[in-house]
């Protein structure tokens, strides 16, 4: 025969937090503080793809279907 504990809380297991909530005002300030230490590496630049090379893409009809479906593309 299995023995099932009862699990019993006395006390409010959930402590709120000492510090003020985040918003977005801190959000931005903390942001401010860590942009010069963020590095941006450097991307060569693409050169345009000629028409000529584009052929085309192929889409399989349910794909197709579902897309046409949708409000913002086909109806």
């Amino acid at each position: 025969m299995a023995v099932i504990s009862k699990h019993v809380v006395t006390k409010r297991s959930i402590e709120l937090p000492s510090e003020p909530l985040e918003n977005m005002e801190t959000l931005r300030g903390d942001c401010a503080r860590m942009a010069p230490h963020w590095v941006t590496p450097a991307v060569a630049a693409t050169a345009p793809v000629s028409p000529a090379l584009i052929h085309g893409i192929s889409v399989p009809p349910a794909s197709a279907r579902l897309i046409d479906g949708m409000s913002e593309y086909g109806d």
